[in-house]
């Protein structure tokens, strides 16, 4: 709770930090005044001076430059006076850290170096001597000394903060690719049971007065496609509030399922060959590529009667073939469907090619099985 109060309240602090010097520099310089070999306490004048110079930080952060400049010819103004020393130096130190922070060390580097040149030549004419004592030597390890450190810190926040983005970055294209993941389920699940759910409607819509029997067929396909399309989605959302990816993953050993739903749908199914074992990533998407060719061809297929079902192994390869005798086919406007299946087999580096051929429409899907050659 405090540390959240701290950063809705930035004030909190600059006014702090501000105070901290504020009581530092007045104390020092008076306990300076009052210990020194000559006593000479701190006047009201280099009371307010000092005051005024480190009350200079609150806005630091907004004018870094200029009060960098302003507080410098301050300190080296009041060194010149004839009040007692003191801690001064630590404004302007404050105000080039702030400066080098936000602007970089060219610019404080570039900004130090003319103050002190300007430093140099008001030591020339007050004193009328060109000799380089003492205290601009260390003027010049000063400077250089915060700029550094600004600048290293400088560097670790931004290599902080370009980690901190990029994990950020990780974490919504995460979410993202498992939004895109559950969207691909749902629709495929949806979009299945719902097709064959419309042609056994029909179907039963159709026949109803003729042949109750097969009327009743047709709702009894319904309630099972219902049952099995109601399983799949609370398993979705299961996976959903609980957070863990545990949904029961789809496969090709239940191909044979997929296909009697397909011929319940009034579809001749012809299936050649066998997909063998697959890892289970391949195995899924594979069994979702042929769902949604089968839904397609019920949805949107032109009296489409028979559908070639086709698995075949290359090395490294499974490649799955669905095509149709729908006529009078074309070339359809990609959508949740044909996206979703390019989406699983790029996701394992494979491809999927869908379009018209002479007889109807073909889905070709050619997804990679590691570990084979």
């Amino acid at each position: 709770m405090h540390y959240w109060w701290r950063a809705q309240n930035p004030w909190f602090g600059r006014v702090f930090r501000t105070l901290v010097v504020l009581v530092f520099v007045l104390g020092a310089s008076s306990a300076a005044g009052r210990w020194q070999h000559a006593a000479h306490p701190l006047s009201p004048l280099g009371f307010g001076w000092l005051a005024a110079t480190v009350l200079t930080l609150l806005v630091v952060h907004r004018y870094p430059l200029p009060l960098f400049v302003l507080t410098a010819a301050s300190a080296y103004a009041y060194y010149l006076s004839s009040e007692p020393g003191g801690p001064v130096i630590i404004v302007p130190t404050v105000a080039l850290f702030v400066l080098t922070r936000q602007k970089g060390p060219v610019v404080a580097g570039s900004t130090g170096g003319v103050v002190l040149v300007a430093a140099y030549f008001t030591h020339v004419v007050v004193a009328q001597t060109f000799a380089v004592n003492a205290w601009a030597m260390f003027s010049v390890v000063w400077m250089a000394a915060v700029i550094g450190i600004a600048t290293a810190l400088r560097f670790q926040f931004a290599a902080v903060a370009a980690r901190r983005e990029q994990a950020d970055e990780h974490r919504h294209r995460m979410a993202e690719q498992e939004r895109l993941r559950i969207a691909r389920e749902v629709h495929d699940v949806v979009a299945h049971s719902l097709a064959m759910i419309n042609v056994q409607a029909a179907t039963a819509a159709h026949v109803a007065d003729r042949r109750p029997e097969q009327a009743k067929e047709a709702l009894l396909n319904i309630k099972s496609a219902s049952a099995s399309a109601l399983n799949d989605l609370r398993a979705t959302l299961a996976v959903l509030r609980s957070g863990e990816n545990r949904a029961p993953a789809p496969s090709l050993k239940q191909v044979d399922e997929l296909l009697d739903h397909a011929r319940t749908a009034g579809l001749e199914i012809e299936l050649h060959g066998e997909p063998g074992e697959l890892p289970a990533p391949v195995d899924g998407a594979a069994y979702r590529i042929l769902q949604e060719s089968l839904t397609n061809v019920v949805r949107h297929a032109d009296h489409a009667q028979r559908v070639e079902v086709r698995f075949a192994r290359k090395p490294g390869t499974l490649v799955l073939t669905v095509r149709d005798d729908g006529r009078g086919t074309v070339q359809p406007t990609p959508g949740h469907g044909l996206r979703g299946m390019r989406e699983r087999a790029a996701a394992l580096g494979g491809t999927v090619e869908a379009g018209v051929i002479e007889a109807g429409f073909e889905v070709r899907a050619q997804l990679p099985v590691e570990g084979e050659k």
